[in-house]
């Protein structure tokens, strides 16, 4: 009997998981309605609001897995694979631990509060886990007002005993339709975005240089000859430190003068490295360096003294990049774009000021295959969405569009 009773909580926290999950797969596979993903949407948090307090448990465990399953992936190309199915299982614990203070009651008002409050937390710096995303492709609105209206509208019915107006609350669903987002416009250029599909184990191997670079400067060619003013590449596109070859830098800023140039690249500077975009323009280049890096890939989100010990035992001192203090613009005939390098185009932070237009670039061959390049472009709409910003996509291995 008890090992029914515990069955039945497990299997209801993996229902209650899967359809707090389904918009991602739906859209891997090109399957896109606003009525299903509003229908499961609500589901999922009908569920979150009511179900037993024991289901939460393996809710928030499958919730972490069926998102964030991928993570592990990329340590394979840094030696560590035996790690992957540990950050698998250690992503199910950390979201496991995200939804468990529902667990503390059974009242859903307060897993509603409990709900609103977790939504602007990001465990880790990973913000990657936004509760509104189920919403970003339905009827519903993303923003948090709706968010708190949607809550409420779900909650507050079990507060009321009278039966003549116990489903009233759900009238507050009208403030969390979604009607309309800022207006996003498109650049006033024509823009080649490139996608590459170059193997994360091939990309910095000596015998990939050549080919990859005779890829870069033929697609450069061609988009001149098509007429295009600015041509985008992926995140280390080049796989190497740039300013380590300036043979290669001349080549490019002459070919800038034909066309405007923003390639994803390495920089060493001061015995310190930078994930960086170069543009090119006119003959002149300038550089962005990254403003906000990925947890564990790029810098450890833990005190100083774990930092140095987890970077030198399992990363050999590799996640060490440092850090832009701002983040950078680039001025492209006339335009002003935002710089964002992969992570960092899914943060707040690369949103502020005057944002109409951002260059983004990633290389999502660390997590192939896998859902990643979908969830990250789920992601992308709902900030594109959220501050009103047309995205320009360049991604080596899957994600590459123009995003509103």
């Amino acid at each position: 009997m008890n090992n029914k009773y515990i069955n039945n909580h497990i299997i209801l926290g993996v229902v209650t998981a899967a359809l707090f999950s389904t918009f991602i797969y739906l859209e891997h596979f090109g399957i896109i309605s606003k009525t299903l993903n509003t229908l499961l949407g609500i589901s999922a948090f009908v569920l979150l609001l009511y179900i037993p307090k024991k289901a939460i448990l393996s809710t928030g465990f499958f919730i972490g897995l069926f998102w964030f399953y991928w993570v592990g992936y990329s340590f394979e190309y840094q030696g560590l694979g035996f790690m992957t199915p540990i950050i698998t299982f250690a992503f199910g614990l950390l979201y496991l631990l995200f939804f468990l203070p529902l667990y503390f009651t059974d009242k859903a008002y307060i897993r509603a509060l409990l709900l609103f409050g977790l939504s602007f937390l990001a465990p880790l710096d990973w913000n990657w886990m936004q509760l509104e995303l189920p919403f970003v492709d339905s009827y519903i609105g993303i923003h948090k007002y709706q968010f708190a209206a949607l809550l409420a509208a779900l909650s507050l019915p079990s507060l009321i005993n009278d039966k003549r107006y116990k489903y009233t609350p759900l009238l507050l669903l009208l403030l969390a339709i979604n009607y309309g987002y800022k207006e996003q416009n498109s650049a006033p250029l024509k823009i080649k975005l490139v996608d590459t599909d170059i193997k994360q184990n091939v990309k910095w191997t000596p015998q990939a240089l050549k080919p990859t670079v005779d890829m870069i400067f033929t697609e450069i060619k061609k988009a001149q000859q098509e007429g295009y003013d600015l041509i985008i590449f992926p995140e280390s596109v080049f796989p190497l430190y740039m300013n380590r070859n300036p043979a290669l830098l001349r080549t490019l800023l002459k070919a800038s003068h034909g066309i405007t140039i923003v390639a994803g690249a390495l920089l060493s500077e001061n015995f310190k490295h930078y994930n960086v975009t170069y543009m090119f323009q006119n003959g002149e280049y300038k550089i962005a360096k990254k403003l906000v890096l990925v947890p564990f890939g790029e810098y450890i989100p833990l005190p100083k003294f774990a930092q140095k010990i987890i970077n030198e035992t399992f990363f050999g001192g590799a996640s060490d990049f440092i850090t832009a203090k701002e983040p950078t613009d680039f001025l492209i005939k006339g335009v002003k774009f935002r710089n964002a390098i992969c992570y960092e185009a899914t943060t707040d932070k690369l949103y502020q000021g005057d944002v109409k237009y951002m260059i983004a670039m990633s290389n999502n061959a660390w997590f192939a295959p896998s859902i990643e390049p979908t969830l990250q472009n789920l992601l992308l709409k709902y900030y594109a969405r959220k501050y009103g910003v047309t995205i320009y996509h360049s991604a080596n291995y899957k994600g590459s569009g123009i995003i509103k």
